[in-house]
């Protein structure tokens, strides 16, 4: 009898059909001679496909960690989500978002879909390996962020309970208390820049408007409300971009004059923040 020869486009359908990892789903369709009503029933047998079902699902609990290389010059935060907080707490699941977490520091890919599409252990690579979970677990697994920076120095911050990590990239090296201490500060504050000029433009134009709106119902001039949105704009940079922010230990400080108090050439080049 001559064996079948299974595409990875058939295996890619069928994990579509089942969301079942890649490997179950190229095993299922040889089992069935390349039949895929009968590799759906050699899943369900297996109690694999189960992951289709679970697609509506939200998966809001998980594992956040952030890493650094040995010489903190590079770092990673990968998001590793489930639906329980049950499942984010076990132990296997916290080893599986380290793992991935240290193959993302080794090769440090550009992006999350690079990371899924590297090589795990056993022959699947991270994205099959993630896949595989939904059946294991018997919940909705799914690598949500992955994040990467590069600078002199990169500091982490991985909160206890594994739900929020940052990276802090400063300018120069030898500062790590600083680091840490800044990498708090946005796992506390959470800005959405390090200045006022990196913030999204989308941001500014949002916030202009809100502003706008704001004014009107107070019964402002109509002739006014640019001027008072732009004042407002000044104070949403002083409390959300990370430079103009108080300091959280010491308020009498912005984070900025924290930074120059130690050594005027130190700055924060840039920080990756994920949380769940």
């Amino acid at each position: 009898m001559d064996t079948v020869k299974i595409s990875v486009a058939d295996i890619q359908k069928l994990r579509e059909m089942t969301g079942a990892g890649m490997m179950d789903c190229k095993k299922a369709l040889e089992e069935s001679a390349g039949d895929f009503e009968g590799a759906q029933d050699w899943l369900r047998k297996k109690g694999i496909s189960k992951a289709a079902k679970r697609e509506d699902r939200e998966a809001k609990e998980g594992v956040v960690v952030a890493k650094t290389n040995d010489a903190q010059t590079r770092g990673v935060v990968v998001a590793l989500n489930c639906e329980t907080d049950f499942v984010a707490r076990n132990d296997n699941f916290i080893a599986l978002t380290n793992k991935i977490a240290d193959i993302a520091l080794e090769k440090f890919p550009a992006s999350l879909e690079e990371l899924l599409a590297l090589p795990f252990e056993g022959g699947v690579t991270i994205g099959e390996k993630v896949g595989e979970q939904n059946g294991i677990v018997g919940e909705k697994i799914e690598l949500s962020r992955y994040e990467r920076i590069e600078a002199p120095s990169v500091l982490t911050y991985n909160h206890s309970n594994n739900k929020r990590s940052v990276l802090v990239a400063l300018s120069l090296n030898g500062q790590d208390e600083a680091g840490r201490n800044v990498a708090m500060q946005i796992a506390a504050m959470s800005p959405v820049s390090v200045s006022k000029d990196d913030v999204d433009p989308k941001i500014i134009e949002k916030e202009i408007e809100i502003g706008k709106e704001l004014a009107r119902n107070e019964g402002k001039a109509e002739d006014m409300l640019e001027k008072i949105a732009l004042g407002r704009l000044n104070k949403f940079f002083q409390e959300s971009t990370l430079l103009s922010q108080k300091y959280v230990k010491n308020n009498d400080q912005t984070v900025d004059q924290y930074l120059k108090s130690l050594n005027k050439d130190l700055t924060v080049n840039g920080f990756k923040h994920v949380a769940l």
